[in-house]
């Protein structure tokens, strides 16, 4: 009798199967002497649509609500559905005696194996392998310790409640909040509270009250110094007659060098990338939305095998990865990369490195180069800058702490005292690694306030001090004001809203101190709002969903969102309730509370949260209206802006229709260099700048042509394409919103907003 091994998706799949001797390749399968490899593309299994269980629920009813399916049903993914039908066959094999599930070792791996399972109605014996890793030493030590799968049906029974809670409160609060306002009003508990901490951060801003700031400069001997508070160590203070009293009481007085503290210091290297602050940084520098960045990270992984698994929450490796480390410096030795890599070939890696914690690997390791050669022309310019971010980390962390000599001084001035610093590098170390060949440093250095910074010294200068030293002035005035102004919040980016849905402790409501840290430790252990994986789509769903809009790099909330906030139910817009969640489902898994309860629970909750919002007093209103007519229902359209777009859509949920009026463009205006918008349909399209400036797009692009750089129909059929897309996608359709867990990237697991 043979095995059976299910994956969780084709990659995974290989690397197993090649270890354990499989090369036959079957539909769907890889077979070898004893064991047969298949695998599922994410989730192939997921919880039935309310329209499957009753023809009622085809029609959106608020008197229908809460629904309550027990017990819950399981429908093939459509989308995959030929790889189930794989899977299925080889189940059913009268030569396979057992199963070893192979999934993901964290809660949404086994939910993947499990759904699976029980929708193709399988009961042969089961084996659990738990690896962090795919290396072939992990593979084989994971086969050599095998668990019965019973071991983890706590570990089942958690993933369950997670995915029937989310069912449960998202879908019924959903169709609740649109049937109730007659406008399509999603919500969620991951969705909700990100709109709510974004509507946090604008009131903070909008309240905000700017406050003037001084300090007090002067210059001495050559020496550039700044006033600081002796109790507070402030270099600045909101009161402006103090600032200039001292500068009266000081400007006579001695200055002298009173301490000049030397001390080495070294900097360890940023952490390897986990899929959060890779996002982060692409956002940063080259203002890739999130899902752009995740895009790009599953090209680079799957066409171009470059790069390891993506979708990870960890910035470590696992010990089992160092001997593979020579093989990927190797691979990636190419380029720019060759003489950094060269350098550090051969070096001895301590299993007791930084970057090295088996603790904080739970499903996969940070994401870093493979062993796979790279060919670095074969990459579009979008790959590149990823894989350029992800190498330089790697390379990064291998490399010698950063060194540097900091030299302080402290000068007084009567009373007062006064400080300036510097600093002379000892050693670049991993810095090197963001140097580029004019010995530029590529990294974004932290900017403080320029006013009141400390002062670099110039080494000439540090030659000839000493303490005791007395200073004369350079000028005739030694001691002259600076002043700034406090700063409000910034507004939220791509980048720093993934932070704040990593780590939403900052906007928690709970005023129990002990309940609220408890609640933290609870986020921080299971990844915050969302998932690593899951986040990105999330986000794209709110501005997809008109909830929110972008100027520049800035998000803001719509009308829309605002007007959603005030009408959902206050326990919904806190990372509270997904911490209280979170808490119990870890309980579960440790067979310290039953499924039943916790359900029973949920189950209670959705009747009283549906009950609120049935008793709701608010209303609706599109703030957004024209005078234009929808040409399907005669209903007037909305102008919404979306991501990139500025389009039209009837208020009319049932109905549906959009058109696009503009969109953002990468077409550079001829007078000021900007990005024009496209605005227009068929031949009357035009691009618009800023500027004033107008041109046919036909125009456009034999001029384009003309200058040798046109417009490539390629790019112009893409465009159209996608416009013609959105014009016939249903964005106020029900069934699009509530719906929207279609698996867009390898069709893994999505768990975005009404089910989240």
């Amino acid at each position: 009798m043979k095995t059976l091994v299910l994956a969780e998706k084709p990659s995974v799949a290989r690397d197993i199967a090649r270890v354990l001797g499989c090369s036959r390749n079957l539909e769907g399968a890889i077979e070898g002497k004893d064991y047969v490899v298949t695998w599922g593309l994410g989730h192939l299994v997921e919880l039935s649509d309310p329209e499957e269980y009753s023809d009622d629920y085809k029609e959106w009813r608020l008197d229908l609500l809460p629904m309550m399916p027990e017990p819950f049903r399981l429908t093939v993914i459509r989308q995959t559905a030929r790889q189930f039908r794989a899977v299925k066959t080889q189940l059913f094999r009268k030569d396979i005696g057992q199963i070893v599930i192979a999934t993901d070792a964290g809660r949404e791996g086994e939910l993947v194996a499990r759904l699976i399972l029980k929708k193709a109605g399988c009961n042969k014996p089961a084996k659990r392998l738990w690896i962090s890793s795919v290396t072939d030493k992990a593979i084989r030590e994971g086969f050599a310790h095998l668990k019965d799968s019973r071991e983890y049906d706590s570990l089942g029974d958690a993933a369950m409640c997670r995915a029937e809670a989310d069912w449960l409160v998202g879908i019924n609060a959903t169709r609740a909040l649109t049937c109730k306002y007659n406008a399509q009003l999603s919500c969620g508990r991951v969705q909700t509270p990100t709109l709510a901490m974004i509507a946090k951060r604008e009131q903070e801003i909008k309240e905000f009250i700017p406050r003037s700031y001084y300090g007090i400069r002067g210059e001495y001997g050559g020496l550039k110094i700044i006033w600081q508070d002796e109790k507070t160590k402030s270099r600045r203070t909101f009161d402006k007659n103090r600032a200039e009293t001292l500068i009266r009481e000081l400007s006579g007085e001695t200055a002298r060098i009173k301490e000049l503290k030397r001390t080495l210091k070294s900097v360890q290297p940023p952490a390897l990338y986990d899929l959060t602050e890779l996002q982060r940084e692409a956002n940063r520098r080259y203002q890739y939305s999130a899902k752009e960045t995740l895009n790009l990270c599953q090209r680079l992984y799957e066409n171009h095998k470059v790069l390891t698994y993506p979708r990870t929450d960890s910035r470590y490796l696992s010990s089992d990865i160092l001997p593979t480390i020579p093989e990927r410096l190797k691979a990636c030795a190419t380029g720019p990369y060759r003489k950094m890599a060269s350098r550090i070939a051969g070096e001895k890696i301590s299993p007791k490195a930084s970057f090295v914690n088996n603790a904080k690997v739970s499903d996969h390791h940070a994401i870093i180069p493979t062993e796979q050669f790279v060919q670095l022309d074969h990459m579009t310019i979008d790959e590149r800058r990823i894989y350029d971010l992800v190498v330089r980390r790697f390379l990064a962390v291998l490399y010698p702490p950063y060194e540097y000599q900091e030299l302080k001084i402290t000068v007084s001035l009567g009373a007062e005292f006064f400080v300036s610093s510097s600093h002379v590098i000892t050693a670049k170390g991993w810095r090197e690694v963001y140097e580029e060949e004019n010995g530029k440093s590529i990294l974004d250095e932290e900017k403080e306030d320029e006013e009141l910074s400390p002062v670099s010294v110039r080494p000439e200068t540090l030659k000839t001090l000493k303490e005791g030293e007395i200073l004369l002035p350079v000028r005739p005035v030694p001691l002259t004001l600076a002043e700034g102004k406090t700063r409000p919040p910034a507004r939220f980016t791509e980048g720093s809203l993934l932070a704040a849905m990593e780590n939403p402790a900052a906007y928690m409501e709970t005023e129990d101190e002990k309940e609220k840290r408890a609640m933290v430790k609870t986020l921080g252990e299971t990844g915050g709002l969302g998932t690593v994986a899951t986040r990105a789509d999330i986000i794209e769903k709110l501005f997809h969903s008109f909830l929110l809009e972008k100027r520049g790099q800035e998000i803001y909330l719509t009308a829309k969102a605002k007007q959603l906030l005030d009408l959902v139910p206050q326990d919904l817009k806190t990372p509270e309730l997904t911490a209280r969640w979170e808490r119990r489902l870890m309980e579960i898994a440790g067979g310290k509370e039953s499924r039943n309860r916790f359900m029973e629970d949920i189950r209670d909750y959705t009747n009283s949260l549906i009950g609120e919002i049935k008793a709701g007093e608010g209303s609706f209103r599109h703030d957004n209206m024209t005078n234009k007519k929808c040409p399907v229902c005669g209903k007037r359209l909305l102008a919404v802006n979306g991501k990139n777009s500025q389009m039209l859509v009837c208020q009319d949920r049932e109905c549906g229709y959009r058109e696009t009026v503009s969109r953002a463009s990468n077409a550079r205006c001829p007078k000021c260099h900007k990005k024009m918008d496209l605005k227009g349909s068929g031949e009357g399209k035009i691009f618009v700048c800023r500027c004033g400036y107008k041109e046919k797009l036909s125009s456009f692009t034999e001029r384009r042509k003309k200058e040798g750089a046109g417009v490539s129909k390629r790019d112009v059929a893409r465009y159209l394409n996608q416009q013609k897309k959105e014009a016939e996608t249903p964005v106020n359709s029900p069934f699009a919103d509530a719906f929207a867990k279609l698996n867009l990237n390898n069709n893994e697991y999505n768990e975005n907003d009404n089910i989240s």
